[in-house]
């Protein structure tokens, strides 16, 4: 059986004190109160980057070019108790972009130190493989959420 595809993109830039990445506190649907990445749901047929280049500039006003993002992995999510949920997300790292984050019906934009992503606000599963993809590392892995729909409770890495 094949997931849905999804696709999520960190975008960084430098800051005052080093690397900041940005995250969105989430307005709408899946995930909804969570601190979460940039991204969303690929349409019929569209590539994950095709897809990445449009979310981010639908959620956040950002235009992102193709050739920019920087390809960090997939990550399957399994959610036994609600399968609609379940879905394989492309991950993307950007560090070129144009224009300012604003804020939209789907998400509050906000840059974070790179130690300082508030991973007690997100996903259970983004402290395990997160802060290797925003240091220059990948992700290969598969996530079993309970049936709290929000503990992960089996990892395959």
């Amino acid at each position: 059986m094949s997931l849905p595809g999804v696709c999520v993109v960190y975008l960084l830039r430098r800051g005052p004190g080093g690397t900041e990445v940005l995250l969105g506190d989430k307005r709408t649907g899946l995930g909804q109160g969570k601190v979460v990445g940039i991204g969303g749901k690929l349409d019929h047929g569209e590539s994950a980057e095709e897809a990445a280049v449009r979310e981010v500039e639908e959620e956040i006003g950002v235009r992102i070019e193709a050739s920019a993002l920087h390809l960090a992995g997939t990550i399957d999510y399994h959610f036994p108790t609600r399968p609609a949920w379940s879905q394989r997300s492309t991950v993307f790292v950007c560090r070129r972009f144009q224009g300012v984050p604003v804020e939209t019906a789907e998400i509050t934009p906000r840059w974070y130190a790179l130690d300082a992503v508030p991973y007690p606000r997100m996903w259970d599963d983004a402290s395990r493989w997160l802060p290797g993809v925003l240091r220059g590392g990948t992700v290969d892995a598969r996530f079993t959420f309970g049936s709290d729909l929000s503990t992960v409770v089996l990892t395959a890495v």
